[in-house]
């Protein structure tokens, strides 16, 4: 497998495909380390960036069309947003179980759709 046809893409392709990458790594270290620490803070900041930046660069794609220049993933991108901001807020206010449901949710949703996209062949 080769990335070539990712550093000669446009930036937003670029910079999409590689936060994907670091917040899949990022997200499951997250599961394993353990909460309330400083550590699990700042990899929470990193990946809230990470996933933040996957959001908003894939907003920016418009390879697939169905409603105008839309379609479903966008809908995804933007509960994705919708999501992180209210993790963080739950997480801020010590709301535990909320954070932890949110963090999972989107995590994990970010799984469910991968399966779906038809991705061209890298390499």
């Amino acid at each position: 497998m080769s990335f070539q046809p990712l550093f000669g893409s446009d930036h937003p392709i670029a910079i999409h495909a590689f936060a994907a990458m670091l917040a899949i790594g990022f997200g499951g270290a997250q599961f394993v380390l353990l909460k309330e620490t400083s550590l699990h803070q700042c990899l929470g900041c990193v990946w809230v960036t990470l996933m933040a930046s996957v959001a908003i660069t894939g907003l920016v794609k418009h390879e697939i069309h169905m409603i105008g220049a839309f379609n479903p993933i966008h809908l995804l991108l933007l509960l994705v947003l919708v999501t992180l901001v209210l993790a963080v807020s739950a997480a801020k206010n010590g709301l535990v179980s909320r954070h932890l449901t949110a963090m999972m949710m989107t995590y994990f949703s970010a799984f469910c759709w991968l399966e779906s996209l038809p991705f061209p062949r890298v390499g």
